[in-house]
């Protein structure tokens, strides 16, 4: 068995509903899939002393779930008062108009269609709720409104599908674009360093205790992915479908049509930047 502390970001371990920081709960829904590891985690967000709390991301429209995530709020003496999406991807924000009359919350998100109410979401924004403050990181890549919320009273970043708590995460082309990921994660890099940032509250897996160490990862992967995109196609491996059977041949096939997303993205990128020949879209 490998010793958590030696991979990649300092993962935790197990995957469980529970306390995660001070501020932050984790209440795990019952989505596992090779795509969502051991469910998404919804994130239940308040000052200690506060009775209003944040939830980012209520996660599918599972009922059971749902009322979970009111349970978990009740049972700590608090109040559901706004709901937050990191982006609009059905295991996240699937539950959120059910959630919406749960509790009778707003939702706001960086994509107008999935707002309730007036309010969205910005760059550089703060949310504050009952002394809560929540700060939104533009981070597109994933898909093009994916968004991060930076908690600097527990200097930690929720991250939704930009960092997972284990593995490395899809650029979902044609909305998810490479050269916008590769930009975020230096963005998630810049809070690291400059801001103190030290734990990863993903959106699936285990919370990060290094977080440094995850995005240097998460570069350091990119990077290799792509020259071996790149030499794929030197070699004649000329169609998506051809290079993710060359490149992932040792990833299970299950996971080929979520790769063949990231390839794309990654031919796109080196068409792109003139890496390789062609001019069509793919």
């Amino acid at each position: 068995m490998t010793d958590a502390s030696a991979l990649p970001g300092r993962p935790r371990g197990t995957v469980a509903s529970g306390p995660a920081t001070a501020r932050a709960v984790n209440v795990l829904a019952p989505n596992p899939s090779a795509m969502t590891l051991d469910g998404t985690n919804t994130w239940l967000v308040s000052e200690p002393d506060s009775e209003l709390a944040v939830v980012i991301d209520p996660g599918p429209p599972d009922e059971a779930h749902l009322r979970a995530v009111v349970t978990a709020a009740e049972q700590a003496g608090k109040r559901i008062a706004l709901t937050l999406l990191t982006h609009g991807h059905p295991d996240h924000a699937g539950g959120a108009g059910r959630f919406a009359e749960l509790t009778g919350t707003k939702v706001r998100a960086l994509d107008p269609a999935l707002r309730l109410g007036d309010e969205g979401l910005a760059a550089g924004q703060a949310v504050r709720v009952g002394g809560l403050e929540l700060r939104v990181v533009p981070t597109p890549g994933h898909t093009a409104d994916s968004l991060c919320f930076h908690l600097p009273a527990d200097r930690a970043v929720v991250t939704g599908d930009t960092i997972l708590g284990r593995g490395t995460t899809v650029v979902a082309h044609p909305d998810g674009r490479l050269g916008d990921y590769l930009d975020s994660l230096r963005r998630l890099r810049s809070l690291t360093v400059d801001d103190g940032v030290h734990t990863v509250l993903p959106g699936h897996g285990p919370v990060l205790e290094d977080a440094q160490g995850a995005v240097e990862y998460y570069l350091a992967h990119r990077a290799t992915r792509l020259a071996q995109v790149e030499t794929a196609v030197e070699n004649g491996f000329s169609t998506p479908e051809a290079v993710v059977a060359h490149v992932y041949r040792d990833v299970d096939r299950s996971l080929w049509p979520a790769a063949e997303w990231s390839v794309r993205a990654q031919l796109e990128y080196l068409r792109e930047h003139g890496l390789i020949p062609g001019a069509e879209p793919f």
